[in-house]
């Protein structure tokens, strides 16, 4: 099966990036390269594109996709988490941009046999890097109750995590859980289905994907590890599409960007945290044409970010002033 995946919010990303025909951009999430080659296709000779996967389909399928681009193009296969390895050994210390599209790809859900879909029966897998050693099937088969009602709970936001762990664990007694057909049975046989909820086995799915992968623990830092390598003026587009990575960002994002973090009955700043970034705008949505063209793209939103100079910093500054807290006061 090819590798393809439908670029969510492809112009807005574009938008955002402010695309500079001679910079160096990092795809932190290179999938298909679909965001990628549109970004290309704005770059000349000088500009730069560096492409990040963990997953070996991807890095396949985007080296043929960004081939007869103009500009170079630097495609490795790494996890996110190891961005400044990946640029400190391609010798390049400041980006004009970076984009995380976050989550899981369309290739991804429906390739059967990486078992990240409960709509199709395969071996219990869901990893990304096939490199590693974890899977689904060691979570389900050997996580003890406490913890599988942790992940599911926290990573699936599931409300009855703690009734499919002792059923999982329940059945495993009996012989392992070896196929997502029996997982998702399971579930079905233990969640009550309702209305608008959707399919009960959803949530646990994505909860035991995000544990398989890692994907929360490792974003914030890498959020983080991204900004300190942005140029004065360079943007930072993050896709997320559920409210746990959202949530990841949004809280990051407003840490990098505020600046003085004294207690307020301090007259003046001794703490010199300085901001990193300004966030541009709310979260933004897709269109409900690119929803009806492409149903995956319903829960997306996209938060930006710019990397700011010492004149703005110091703007940060100034409601710290003498004047402006005993002028609070009066």
């Amino acid at each position: 099966m090819n590798f393809v995946h439908k670029s969510v919010m492809l112009n807005e990303v574009l938008n955002a990036l402010v695309v500079k025909p001679n910079g160096i951009y990092l795809d932190c999430t290179l999938g298909g390269a679909g965001h990628s080659l549109a970004i290309g296709k704005l770059l000349d000779k000088n500009g730069l594109i560096i492409g990040l996967d963990q997953d070996e389909d991807a890095i396949s399928t985007a080296t043929k996709n960004l081939s007869g681009l103009a500009c170079g193009i630097k495609i490795v296969r790494d996890n996110f988490s190891n961005l400044d390895k990946v640029l400190d050994n391609l010798r390049i210390e400041k980006i004009d941009g970076a984009l995380f599209d976050l989550g899981i790809s369309s290739y991804q859900i429906d390739t059967a046999e990486r078992g990240f879909s409960y709509m199709k029966n395969s071996p219990l897998d869901m990893r990304m890097d096939r490199r590693k050693t974890l899977t689904a099937h060691d979570v389900i088969n050997t996580y003890d109750e406490d913890r599988l009602i942790k992940i599911f709970r926290e990573y699936g936001e599931e409300r009855f995590s703690k009734r499919i762990a002792v059923a999982i664990c329940r059945a495993r007694k009996i012989s392992p859980i070896e196929s997502t057909a029996e997982l998702v049975k399971l579930v079905e046989q233990t969640v009550p289905r309702t209305k608008n909820g959707g399919h009960p086995a959803k949530r646990i799915f994505q909860a035991i994907r995000i544990e398989v992968n890692g994907e929360l623990e490792i974003l914030g830092n890498s959020i983080k590890n991204t900004v300190d390598r942005l140029k004065i003026g360079g943007r930072l587009a993050v896709i997320t599409f559920h409210s746990l990575e959202d949530r990841i960002v949004k809280e990051t994002f407003r840490t990098l960007a505020q600046g003085c973090i004294c207690p307020k009955n301090f007259p003046v700043c001794v703490c010199n945290h300085k901001a990193q970034i300004k966030i541009l705008g709310k979260a933004k949505t897709p269109t409900p044409q690119e929803i009806e063209l492409n149903s995956r793209a319903k829960s997306a939103k996209l938060r930006v970010a710019e990397k700011i100079g010492e004149r703005e910093i110091d703007r940060n500054f100034q409601r710290n002033s003498k004047e402006e807290y005993y002028a609070d006061k009066t």
